[in-house]
Protein backbone atom coordinates (compact mmCIF):
# COMPACT_ATOMS: atom_id res chain seq x y z
CA UNK A 1 0.00 0.00 0.00
CA UNK A 2 1.34 3.43 -0.94
CA UNK A 3 0.04 6.74 0.41
CA UNK A 4 -2.01 8.71 -2.11
CA UNK A 5 0.00 11.35 -3.94
CA UNK A 6 -2.46 13.93 -2.65
CA UNK A 7 -1.29 13.42 0.96
CA UNK A 8 1.35 16.09 1.46
CA UNK A 9 2.89 15.51 4.88
CA UNK A 10 5.15 18.55 4.56
CA UNK A 11 2.08 20.73 4.06
CA UNK A 12 0.43 19.14 7.09
CA UNK A 13 3.51 19.57 9.28
CA UNK A 14 3.78 23.25 8.41
CA UNK A 15 0.50 23.83 10.26
CA UNK A 16 1.92 22.69 13.62
CA UNK A 17 3.92 25.39 15.43
CA UNK A 18 5.12 22.86 18.02
CA UNK A 19 7.02 20.89 15.39
CA UNK A 20 9.34 23.87 14.90
CA UNK A 21 10.91 22.95 18.24
CA UNK A 22 12.48 19.97 16.50
CA UNK A 23 11.06 17.12 18.56
CA UNK A 24 10.02 13.90 16.83
CA UNK A 25 6.65 13.17 18.42
CA UNK A 26 5.56 9.56 18.83
CA UNK A 27 3.41 10.45 21.86
CA UNK A 28 0.21 11.07 19.88
CA UNK A 29 -1.65 8.18 21.57
CA UNK A 30 -1.42 10.20 24.78
CA UNK A 31 -2.27 13.51 23.12
CA UNK A 32 -1.51 14.91 19.69
CA UNK A 33 0.12 18.19 18.78
CA UNK A 34 -2.23 21.04 17.84
CA UNK A 35 -2.35 22.88 14.50
CA UNK A 36 -2.39 26.66 14.35
CA UNK A 37 -6.06 27.00 13.23
CA UNK A 38 -7.20 25.14 16.36
CA UNK A 39 -5.14 27.32 18.68
CA UNK A 40 -6.40 30.42 16.88
CA UNK A 41 -10.03 29.36 17.27
CA UNK A 42 -9.50 28.87 21.02
CA UNK A 43 -7.78 32.23 21.40
CA UNK A 44 -10.33 34.09 19.28
CA UNK A 45 -13.15 32.75 21.42
CA UNK A 46 -11.43 33.68 24.67
CA UNK A 47 -10.85 37.23 23.45
CA UNK A 48 -14.28 37.77 21.93
CA UNK A 49 -17.43 39.12 23.55
CA UNK A 50 -19.06 36.00 24.97
CA UNK A 51 -21.45 35.02 27.75
CA UNK A 52 -23.73 32.15 28.71
CA UNK A 53 -25.75 30.69 25.84
CA UNK A 54 -28.84 32.52 24.65
CA UNK A 55 -30.35 34.20 21.61
CA UNK A 56 -30.77 37.78 22.85
CA UNK A 57 -27.39 39.50 22.93
CA UNK A 58 -24.51 39.13 20.49
CA UNK A 59 -22.41 37.50 23.21
CA UNK A 60 -25.14 34.98 23.99
CA UNK A 61 -25.66 34.10 20.35
CA UNK A 62 -21.93 33.64 19.83
CA UNK A 63 -21.76 31.11 22.67
CA UNK A 64 -24.84 29.28 21.40
CA UNK A 65 -23.54 29.15 17.85
CA UNK A 66 -20.19 27.77 19.03
CA UNK A 67 -21.89 24.89 20.84
CA UNK A 68 -24.11 24.10 17.87
CA UNK A 69 -21.17 24.21 15.47
CA UNK A 70 -19.12 21.91 17.68
CA UNK A 71 -21.91 19.33 17.88
CA UNK A 72 -22.31 19.42 14.12
CA UNK A 73 -18.56 19.03 13.63
CA UNK A 74 -18.26 15.98 15.91
CA UNK A 75 -21.27 14.42 14.19
CA UNK A 76 -19.58 14.94 10.82
CA UNK A 77 -16.38 13.39 12.14
CA UNK A 78 -18.10 10.28 13.48
CA UNK A 79 -21.01 9.82 11.11
CA UNK A 80 -23.59 10.46 13.81
CA UNK A 81 -26.34 12.93 14.67
CA UNK A 82 -25.48 16.33 16.11
CA UNK A 83 -28.31 16.26 18.67
CA UNK A 84 -26.70 13.13 20.11
CA UNK A 85 -23.33 14.76 20.87
CA UNK A 86 -22.59 15.27 24.57
CA UNK A 87 -19.56 17.23 25.78
CA UNK A 88 -17.75 16.72 29.07
CA UNK A 89 -14.53 17.27 30.96
CA UNK A 90 -13.03 14.06 29.57
CA UNK A 91 -13.92 10.66 28.19
CA UNK A 92 -13.33 9.30 31.70
CA UNK A 93 -15.83 11.71 33.25
CA UNK A 94 -18.43 10.99 30.58
CA UNK A 95 -18.01 7.23 31.06
CA UNK A 96 -18.44 7.51 34.82
CA UNK A 97 -21.54 9.68 34.43
CA UNK A 98 -23.08 7.28 31.93
CA UNK A 99 -22.24 4.19 33.99
CA UNK A 100 -23.85 5.65 37.11
CA UNK A 101 -26.94 6.66 35.14
CA UNK A 102 -27.41 3.24 33.56
CA UNK A 103 -26.67 1.38 36.78
CA UNK A 104 -29.63 3.03 38.47
CA UNK A 105 -31.83 0.61 36.51
CA UNK A 106 -29.75 -2.53 37.13
CA UNK A 107 -30.62 -5.30 39.56
CA UNK A 108 -28.53 -7.88 41.42
CA UNK A 109 -27.76 -10.65 38.96
CA UNK A 110 -27.56 -8.31 35.98
CA UNK A 111 -24.25 -8.41 34.16
CA UNK A 112 -21.78 -6.09 32.48
CA UNK A 113 -19.01 -7.28 30.17
CA UNK A 114 -15.61 -5.58 30.06
CA UNK A 115 -12.39 -6.63 28.33
CA UNK A 116 -8.81 -7.03 29.50
CA UNK A 117 -7.72 -5.08 26.42
CA UNK A 118 -9.35 -1.80 27.35
CA UNK A 119 -8.09 1.44 28.84
CA UNK A 120 -9.15 1.67 32.47
CA UNK A 121 -11.59 4.47 31.60
CA UNK A 122 -13.71 1.87 29.82
CA UNK A 123 -13.33 -0.68 32.60
CA UNK A 124 -13.39 0.86 36.05
CA UNK A 125 -16.55 3.00 35.63
CA UNK A 126 -18.50 -0.13 34.64
CA UNK A 127 -16.91 -2.38 37.27
CA UNK A 128 -17.58 0.10 40.05
CA UNK A 129 -21.12 0.84 38.86
CA UNK A 130 -21.87 -2.89 38.76
CA UNK A 131 -20.49 -3.46 42.23
CA UNK A 132 -22.55 -0.58 43.61
CA UNK A 133 -25.82 -2.34 42.73
CA UNK A 134 -24.78 -5.98 43.08
CA UNK A 135 -24.45 -6.67 39.36
CA UNK A 136 -21.91 -9.17 38.04
CA UNK A 137 -18.80 -8.26 36.04
CA UNK A 138 -17.67 -10.66 33.32
CA UNK A 139 -14.18 -10.28 31.86
CA UNK A 140 -13.31 -10.98 28.21
CA UNK A 141 -9.67 -12.03 27.78
CA UNK A 142 -7.42 -11.37 24.78
CA UNK A 143 -4.46 -13.33 23.44
CA UNK A 144 -1.47 -11.95 25.38
CA UNK A 145 0.96 -12.97 22.64
CA UNK A 146 -0.76 -11.67 19.53
CA UNK A 147 -2.80 -8.94 21.20
CA UNK A 148 -5.95 -10.12 19.43
CA UNK A 149 -9.36 -9.83 21.09
CA UNK A 150 -11.45 -12.56 19.51
CA UNK A 151 -15.09 -11.71 18.96
CA UNK A 152 -16.05 -14.94 20.67
CA UNK A 153 -14.15 -13.92 23.80
CA UNK A 154 -16.88 -11.31 24.26
CA UNK A 155 -19.90 -12.99 22.73
CA UNK A 156 -19.48 -16.20 24.76
CA UNK A 157 -20.06 -14.14 27.90
CA UNK A 158 -23.40 -12.70 26.79
CA UNK A 159 -26.65 -13.77 28.40
CA UNK A 160 -30.16 -12.36 28.66
CA UNK A 161 -28.98 -10.63 31.87
CA UNK A 162 -26.19 -8.68 30.11
CA UNK A 163 -26.96 -4.99 30.34
CA UNK A 164 -23.82 -3.35 28.90
CA UNK A 165 -20.80 -4.44 26.91
CA UNK A 166 -17.84 -2.06 27.14
CA UNK A 167 -15.24 -2.58 24.43
CA UNK A 168 -12.52 -0.56 22.77
CA UNK A 169 -12.53 0.28 19.09
CA UNK A 170 -8.72 0.22 19.22
CA UNK A 171 -6.34 -0.52 22.06
CA UNK A 172 -4.42 2.54 23.15
CA UNK A 173 -1.61 0.23 24.27
CA UNK A 174 -0.99 -1.99 21.23
CA UNK A 175 -3.44 -0.74 18.60
CA UNK A 176 -5.63 -3.88 18.36
CA UNK A 177 -8.87 -3.20 16.50
CA UNK A 178 -11.54 -5.73 17.52
CA UNK A 179 -14.52 -6.49 15.29
CA UNK A 180 -16.78 -4.03 17.09
CA UNK A 181 -19.65 -4.35 14.60
CA UNK A 182 -19.86 -8.11 15.22
CA UNK A 183 -19.73 -7.61 18.99
CA UNK A 184 -22.49 -4.98 18.76
CA UNK A 185 -24.69 -7.30 16.72
CA UNK A 186 -24.33 -10.11 19.25
CA UNK A 187 -24.91 -7.80 22.21
CA UNK A 188 -28.03 -6.33 20.68
CA UNK A 189 -29.36 -9.83 20.07
CA UNK A 190 -29.56 -10.33 23.85
CA UNK A 191 -30.84 -6.82 24.50
CA UNK A 192 -27.57 -5.35 25.78
CA UNK A 193 -26.22 -1.87 25.11
CA UNK A 194 -22.66 -1.33 23.83
CA UNK A 195 -20.33 1.43 24.96
CA UNK A 196 -17.32 1.84 22.66
CA UNK A 197 -14.12 3.59 23.65
CA UNK A 198 -13.21 5.32 20.41
CA UNK A 199 -10.47 7.51 21.85
CA UNK A 200 -7.62 5.70 20.12
CA UNK A 201 -9.36 4.77 16.87
CA UNK A 202 -10.75 8.18 15.94
CA UNK A 203 -7.36 9.80 15.09
CA UNK A 204 -6.40 6.99 12.72
CA UNK A 205 -9.38 5.83 10.66
CA UNK A 206 -12.71 6.99 9.26
CA UNK A 207 -15.45 6.30 11.82
CA UNK A 208 -19.08 5.64 10.88
CA UNK A 209 -21.52 5.20 13.73
CA UNK A 210 -24.20 3.85 11.41
CA UNK A 211 -21.91 1.02 10.29
CA UNK A 212 -20.45 0.27 13.71
CA UNK A 213 -23.87 0.24 15.34
CA UNK A 214 -22.60 1.15 18.81
CA UNK A 215 -25.09 2.66 21.25
CA UNK A 216 -22.49 4.99 22.76
CA UNK A 217 -19.16 6.07 21.28
CA UNK A 218 -16.73 8.14 23.33
CA UNK A 219 -13.80 10.14 22.00
CA UNK A 220 -11.28 12.76 23.08
CA UNK A 221 -10.60 15.73 20.77
CA UNK A 222 -7.08 16.18 22.13
CA UNK A 223 -6.16 12.84 20.56
CA UNK A 224 -7.20 14.13 17.12
CA UNK A 225 -5.44 17.50 17.17
CA UNK A 226 -8.07 19.34 19.19
CA UNK A 227 -8.37 20.73 22.73
CA UNK A 228 -8.50 18.82 26.01
CA UNK A 229 -12.02 17.62 26.76
CA UNK A 230 -14.29 14.69 25.95
CA UNK A 231 -17.25 13.92 23.71
CA UNK A 232 -19.79 11.13 23.59
CA UNK A 233 -22.21 10.45 20.75
CA UNK A 234 -25.38 8.37 20.77
CA UNK A 235 -28.84 8.25 19.26
CA UNK A 236 -30.80 11.18 20.73
CA UNK A 237 -33.79 8.88 21.20
CA UNK A 238 -31.71 6.59 23.39
CA UNK A 239 -30.34 9.52 25.39
CA UNK A 240 -33.90 10.71 25.96
CA UNK A 241 -34.66 7.49 27.88
CA UNK A 242 -31.88 8.21 30.39
CA UNK A 243 -32.15 10.55 33.35
CA UNK A 244 -28.87 11.47 35.01
CA UNK A 245 -28.65 13.39 38.26
CA UNK A 246 -28.63 17.09 37.41
CA UNK A 247 -29.36 20.52 38.82
CA UNK A 248 -33.04 21.36 38.98
CA UNK A 249 -32.88 24.59 36.90
CA UNK A 250 -30.68 23.03 34.20
CA UNK A 251 -32.08 21.94 30.86
CA UNK A 252 -33.98 18.69 30.46
CA UNK A 253 -33.32 18.73 26.72
CA UNK A 254 -31.06 16.18 25.05
CA UNK A 255 -28.08 16.45 24.90
CA UNK A 256 -27.86 19.37 27.36
CA UNK A 257 -29.38 17.08 30.02
CA UNK A 258 -26.04 15.30 30.31
CA UNK A 259 -23.80 18.37 30.39
CA UNK A 260 -23.17 19.58 33.92
CA UNK A 261 -22.47 23.28 34.24
CA UNK A 262 -21.41 25.82 31.63
CA UNK A 263 -19.60 24.36 28.65
CA UNK A 264 -16.04 25.46 27.79
CA UNK A 265 -16.90 27.51 24.70
CA UNK A 266 -13.28 28.12 23.72
CA UNK A 267 -12.56 24.37 23.70
CA UNK A 268 -15.66 23.66 21.63
CA UNK A 269 -14.57 26.29 19.10
CA UNK A 270 -11.22 24.54 18.92
CA UNK A 271 -12.93 21.19 18.45
CA UNK A 272 -14.90 22.42 15.45
CA UNK A 273 -11.67 23.87 14.04
CA UNK A 274 -9.95 20.51 14.52
CA UNK A 275 -12.63 18.73 12.50
CA UNK A 276 -12.30 21.35 9.78
CA UNK A 277 -8.53 20.79 9.81
CA UNK A 278 -9.00 17.03 9.48
CA UNK A 279 -11.39 17.58 6.57
CA UNK A 280 -8.66 19.61 4.86
CA UNK A 281 -5.76 17.19 5.38
CA UNK A 282 -6.32 16.38 1.73
CA UNK A 283 -8.00 19.38 0.07
CA UNK A 284 -11.13 18.31 -1.75
CA UNK A 285 -14.68 19.43 -2.48
CA UNK A 286 -18.02 18.33 -1.11
CA UNK A 287 -19.68 18.34 2.29
CA UNK A 288 -17.55 18.15 5.41
CA UNK A 289 -18.48 14.56 6.24
CA UNK A 290 -17.32 13.41 2.82
CA UNK A 291 -14.11 15.42 3.06
CA UNK A 292 -13.41 14.00 6.52
CA UNK A 293 -13.69 10.45 5.19
CA UNK A 294 -11.45 11.23 2.20
CA UNK A 295 -8.81 12.86 4.37
CA UNK A 296 -8.87 10.21 7.08
CA UNK A 297 -8.47 7.44 4.50
CA UNK A 298 -5.46 9.25 3.03
CA UNK A 299 -3.93 9.87 6.45
CA UNK A 300 -4.49 6.23 7.37
CA UNK A 301 -2.63 5.11 4.25
CA UNK A 302 0.22 7.53 4.98
CA UNK A 303 0.50 6.28 8.55
CA UNK A 304 0.38 2.64 7.44
CA UNK A 305 3.47 2.98 5.24
CA UNK A 306 5.50 4.63 8.00
CA UNK A 307 4.27 2.15 10.58
CA UNK A 308 5.21 -0.91 8.55
CA UNK A 309 8.73 0.46 8.18
CA UNK A 310 8.97 1.25 11.89
CA UNK A 311 7.74 -2.16 13.03
CA UNK A 312 9.94 -4.08 10.57
CA UNK A 313 13.01 -2.11 11.62
CA UNK A 314 12.36 -2.39 15.36
CA UNK A 315 11.71 -6.11 15.02
CA UNK A 316 15.06 -6.59 13.33
CA UNK A 317 17.02 -5.04 16.19
CA UNK A 318 18.54 -7.60 18.56
CA UNK A 319 17.58 -6.64 22.07
CA UNK A 320 14.22 -5.14 21.12
CA UNK A 321 11.04 -7.06 21.96
CA UNK A 322 7.76 -6.17 20.29
CA UNK A 323 4.63 -6.81 22.31
CA UNK A 324 1.57 -7.98 20.40
CA UNK A 325 1.17 -8.14 16.65
CA UNK A 326 -2.58 -8.01 15.93
CA UNK A 327 -3.52 -8.34 12.28
CA UNK A 328 -5.79 -5.30 12.33
CA UNK A 329 -4.40 -2.37 14.26
CA UNK A 330 -3.76 1.33 14.46
CA UNK A 331 -0.18 2.56 13.89
CA UNK A 332 0.85 1.98 17.51
CA UNK A 333 3.71 -0.25 18.61
CA UNK A 334 4.68 -1.32 22.13
CA UNK A 335 8.24 -2.50 22.70
CA UNK A 336 10.91 -3.15 25.32
CA UNK A 337 14.67 -2.65 25.14
CA UNK A 338 16.87 -5.22 26.83
CA UNK A 339 18.65 -3.97 29.92
CA UNK A 340 16.61 -0.80 30.27
CA UNK A 341 13.32 0.00 31.96
CA UNK A 342 10.57 1.74 29.97
CA UNK A 343 11.23 4.91 31.98
CA UNK A 344 14.94 4.80 31.10
CA UNK A 345 14.21 4.35 27.39
CA UNK A 346 11.76 7.24 27.56
CA UNK A 347 14.37 9.48 29.20
CA UNK A 348 17.19 8.57 26.85
CA UNK A 349 15.10 9.00 23.73
CA UNK A 350 13.79 12.33 25.03
CA UNK A 351 17.40 13.49 25.41
CA UNK A 352 17.72 12.86 21.68
CA UNK A 353 14.60 14.88 20.88
CA UNK A 354 12.36 11.85 20.42
CA UNK A 355 9.16 11.57 22.49
CA UNK A 356 8.18 7.92 23.00
CA UNK A 357 6.98 7.43 26.59
CA UNK A 358 7.17 4.26 28.65
CA UNK A 359 4.28 3.25 30.91
CA UNK A 360 1.13 1.15 31.08
CA UNK A 361 -0.76 4.19 29.74
CA UNK A 362 -3.80 3.46 31.93
CA UNK A 363 -4.31 0.18 30.07
CA UNK A 364 -3.39 -1.46 33.34
CA UNK A 365 -5.34 -4.68 32.82
CA UNK A 366 -3.82 -5.16 29.37
CA UNK A 367 -0.30 -4.50 30.59
CA UNK A 368 -0.66 -7.00 33.40
CA UNK A 369 -2.34 -9.56 31.12
CA UNK A 370 0.64 -9.37 28.75
CA UNK A 371 3.09 -9.98 31.58
CA UNK A 372 4.41 -6.41 31.64
CA UNK A 373 3.09 -5.63 35.10
CA UNK A 374 2.34 -2.07 36.11
CA UNK A 375 5.57 -0.84 34.50
CA UNK A 376 4.39 -1.47 30.95
CA UNK A 377 6.69 -0.80 28.02
CA UNK A 378 7.62 1.90 25.50
CA UNK A 379 4.88 3.05 23.13
CA UNK A 380 5.40 4.74 19.78
CA UNK A 381 2.47 6.02 17.73
CA UNK A 382 2.40 7.42 14.21
CA UNK A 383 0.32 10.57 13.63
CA UNK A 384 -0.82 12.45 10.52
CA UNK A 385 2.16 14.79 10.93
CA UNK A 386 4.77 12.01 11.31
CA UNK A 387 7.29 11.78 8.47
CA UNK A 388 10.18 9.54 7.44
CA UNK A 389 12.71 11.71 9.25
CA UNK A 390 10.83 11.19 12.52
CA UNK A 391 10.92 7.42 12.04
CA UNK A 392 14.63 7.57 11.25
CA UNK A 393 15.31 9.46 14.47
CA UNK A 394 13.38 6.98 16.59
CA UNK A 395 15.14 4.01 15.03
CA UNK A 396 18.54 5.66 15.42
CA UNK A 397 17.78 6.45 19.04
CA UNK A 398 16.73 2.89 19.87
CA UNK A 399 19.76 1.47 18.03
CA UNK A 400 22.04 3.74 20.03
CA UNK A 401 20.58 2.37 23.28
CA UNK A 402 21.58 -1.12 22.20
Amino acid sequence: MQPPATYDVARVRACFPALAEGTAHFDGPGGSQVPEPVARAVADTLTSSISNRGRVSTAERRADDIVTAARRAVADLLGGVEDGVVFGRSMTQLSYDLARTLAAAWQPGDQVVVTRLDHDANIRPWVQAAHSVGATVRWAPFDPHTGELATTAVTELLTERTRVVAVTAASNLIGTRPDVAAIVQAAHAVGALVHVDGVHLTPHAPVDMSVMGADFYATSPYKWMGPHHGALIADPALLDTLHPHKLLPSSQQVPERFELGTLPYELLAGTAAAVDFIADLVPSVGDRRGRVCTSMAAAQAHEHVLFERLVDALGSLEGVTLHGHPKRRTPTVLFSVAGRSPAQVHEELAARGVNAPGDNFYALEASRWMGLGDEGAVRAGIAPYTDDADVDRLLEGVAALL
